[in-house]
């Protein structure tokens, strides 16, 4: 038996591992393949994806999701202004601070997160210093909410205080409006929990000085289309989240000639060029509320499965789904696998945290490491890892989207939709590639990498959208297709 294995048989293993043991032992050729049943083999996850894949269901969520992209892929989201939190924001109020990621509380709060509500407290004048701003926001006198609860986003901690200047979207296709903050560089910055007299100067700099000369320049240059920056800027090697060069160069040049036109002082003028030109992040706070005007198009369509936020505050990861609006499938926020700057490592590293995952949302950044393998220097990997995980995300994603192509990938579009059904099918959760913030407030950036949600986002979302959507007439039958 031995000699007939080993002249004739080489065998392909997937499953247990002893079923294949008397092959192993005869010495034949054997190759594993990893294996593992669609939602882990979970027998309730199991036949919660069963009814939301089979007739009579199946069918009306495959609809219901095509409906949700067209919508998306419809979205035309133009940057209008800049203005403050408390006129633009919708809700906002003087006692309310907007944060990164599902709804948390003071007592939860990490510690980049909990440095950033500290320095918002000393930067609108709430508390003298660190000490005070900290009883105030224990004390219940402030109220904490996600920026996703008011049409807005933030990178990192996130923290939107009233009196901060924020860029205003519009969607020319809906007349909905989305904000964000303007990015302050990298460093030591609020977004990372720094609360030094640098970094307080330097916001008020940027509310006195830079936010009151880019809306004079809106004003005079007029909408300003950040799908088409976006789209070259993913032909130039940008991937919209970690890396986003091309995008700021193209935002400069389209600001640079109405900015000289609308501000006299030269002085000024170049103090807002020199902040630009040494910040290559600058589009990141426009590429997450582009991506966020563009999800919310398909809010609240029925029965559909696709994920519209993925978001982290450094406590917890959140999700939700277009079917389901304004409901939070929470997990655990996970650790981050990157590349560490000089002298930090994994054990000075918080948790995931920030809006940032929304590009991932909508097809960016993870999904779209394929357009810039320059990106893997920073997070890790090689090209060709970045090439793999652009097509290893088409997998979970219900479409392309075709104005953001990659040429390396001849040209297709970034996989775009995140099916909840796809990820729990495959075993196979989104990528997101990430800075790594210090656990420690006010340290900032001590790295990048990549991570993933918790499985227990997608597992709950599973559930509440099959009790949701279910029908007592769906046939249980295997989910593998």
């Amino acid at each position: 038996m031995a000699g007939l294995i080993l002249d004739k048989v080489a065998v392909v293993h997937f499953g247990l591992g002893e079923v294949a043991s008397a092959v192993a032992a005869a010495g034949a050729p054997l190759l594993h393949g990893e294996f593992l049943p669609p939602a882990q083999g979970d027998l309730r996850l199991v036949s919660a994806l069963n009814r939301l894949l089979s007739p009579p269901l199946g069918p009306e969520i495959d609809k219901a999701n095509q409906v949700a992209l067209e919508r998306v892929l419809a979205s035309r989201p133009l940057l209008v202004g800049v203005a403050t939190a408390r006129e633009a924001v919708p809700g906002m109020d003087e006692d309310l601070f907007l944060h990164a990621g599902p709804p948390i509380e003071w007592d939860r709060m990490c510690g980049p997160l909990r440095g950033a509500i500290i320095g918002g407290l000393i930067y609108e004048g709430r508390a003298r210093d660190p000490e005070e701003a900290a009883r105030i926001a224990a004390s219940g006198a402030m109220r904490f909410e996600p920026c996703h609860h008011h049409q807005a986003v933030g990178p990192m901690a996130g923290v939107v205080t009233p009196s901060m200047p924020v860029w205003v979207l519009t969607d020319k296709a809906s007349s909905r409006r989305v904000f964000c903050t303007l990015n302050e560089g990298l460093g030591k910055v609020l977004r990372y929990g720094a609360y030094s007299p640098e970094v307080l100067n330097r916001l008020r700099w940027m509310a006195e000085e830079l936010a009151p000369a880019l809306s004079a320049a809106l004003a005079v240059k007029g909408p300003i289309d950040l799908r088409a920056i976006m789209a070259q800027a993913l032909l130039m090697g940008d991937e919209g989240h970690n890396r986003n060069r091309a995008a700021t160069s193209l935002l400069f040049r389209e600001l640079a000639s109405p900015l000289v036109k609308a501000v006299r002082d030269p002085e000024k003028v170049a103090r807002v060029f020199d902040f630009l030109n040494q910040n290559d992040h600058t589009f990141l706070n426009l590429s997450m509320p582009m991506a966020k005007c563009m999800l919310m198009a398909a809010e609240g369509t029925e029965r559909s499965t696709m994920v519209l936020v993925m978001a982290r505050n450094g406590t917890d990861f959140g999700i939700q789904v277009a079917g389901l609006p304004g409901r939070w499938f929470v997990g655990p926020a996970q650790a981050v696998e990157g590349v560490y700057f000089p002298g930090f490592g994994p054990a000075d590293a918080n948790p995931d945290i920030g809006d940032s995952a929304i590009t991932e949302t909508v097809g960016l950044g993870g999904f779209a490491m394929a357009a810039a393998p320059a990106i893997v220097r920073f997070v890790g990997g090689t090209a060709q890892d970045a090439l793999a995980r652009t097509e290893e995300m088409g997998r979970i994603t219900i479409g392309r989207n075709p104005d953001f192509a990659i040429p390396a990938l001849g040209f297709q579009g970034v996989p775009t939709g995140i099916d909840i059904r796809k990820v729990e099918e495959l075993n196979l959760l989104p990528v997101i590639n990430t800075g790594i913030a210090h656990k420690e407030p006010g340290v900032g950036q001590v790295g990048a990498g990549l991570t993933h949600p918790p499985w227990e986002c997608f597992h709950r979302a599973l559930i509440a959208c099959e009790e949701a959507f279910g029908s007592s007439n769906a046939t249980e039958v295997t989910c593998c297709r």
